[in-house]
């Protein structure tokens, strides 16, 4: 039986191409084909960046339609999901594919970090709800502790940031302070938009490359392919 999304949460299906979009009031919170697999941008490149760096076990706070998840338990990838909300796991198996055996924890993401201390080679960190990314996971203190939670050699974080427009400076931000706690920071982002998304990836990033479609989804793949390709790694401003 599925989840009956909450006051605010609206779930928007194509009967013709499969497509299914979820909505957290102003907030478009994930999008994807039948199977589950993204039409976002963003959400192909954090996919290509994990392929790329072969992490094996990851742990991802903030569910939306899990659509990362799912991607990755395709191909053979441990993920770990942490999520304040259950509506968001329902949703997710219930409407975006999730597969069922993806271990989904409902605690707050610093909470979860402080209790647990299994090390990780990927943390993603891609929370958004009512106002946005939480002020607590853009402090260094959070980046501090989901460093202590990663491998020491080869892990990866990445961060998904929305963009207001060119003069919001907010991904650049994000960089300064995560280079405090690592030594490589990276910023993939494309001016000219708005309301847009950028990733910021920390850690073993120096051969990571521009990334490229490496799961189409069935509908929107062209589209796709063209987002992605005008994002690119930029200097910080």
């Amino acid at each position: 039986m599925r989840s009956v999304p909450a006051p605010g949460h609206v779930i928007v299906q194509d009967n013709r191409t499969g497509k299914v979009s979820y909505w957290q009031k102003e907030y478009h919170q994930s999008a994807g084909d039948a199977d589950g697999v993204s039409t976002a941008d963003y959400i192909h490149a954090m996919y290509a960046f994990l392929r790329q760096a072969g992490c094996k076990n990851v742990l991802m706070i903030g569910c939306g339609g899990g659509t990362l998840a799912t991607m990755l338990r395709k191909s053979g990838v441990a993920v770990t999901m942490v999520d304040i909300h259950k509506l968001s796991f329902d949703i997710a198996r219930d409407y975006f594919s999730l597969p069922a055996d993806i271990p989904c924890h409902v605690a707050d993401g610093v909470d979860y970090l402080k209790k647990h201390k299994r090390r990780h080679d990927a943390l993603i960190l891609d929370a958004f709800g009512e106002g946005g990314m939480p002020a607590k996971f853009k402090t260094a203190a959070f980046f501090k502790l989901a460093k202590s939670r990663m491998t020491a050699r080869g892990s990866l974080f990445l961060m998904n940031v929305i963009v207001d427009g060119d003069e919001d400076r907010t991904p650049d931000n994000m960089v300064r302070l995560l280079r405090k706690q690592w030594n490589r920071v990276r910023l993939l982002d494309t001016d000219g938009w708005v309301d847009r998304n950028a990733v910021i990836a920390a850690g073993s990033v120096a051969k990571l490359r521009k990334p490229k479609v490496l799961m189409p989804p069935r509908t929107g793949a062209k589209k796709l392919r063209k987002e992605l390709a005008v994002l690119d790694w930029r200097p910080i401003r």
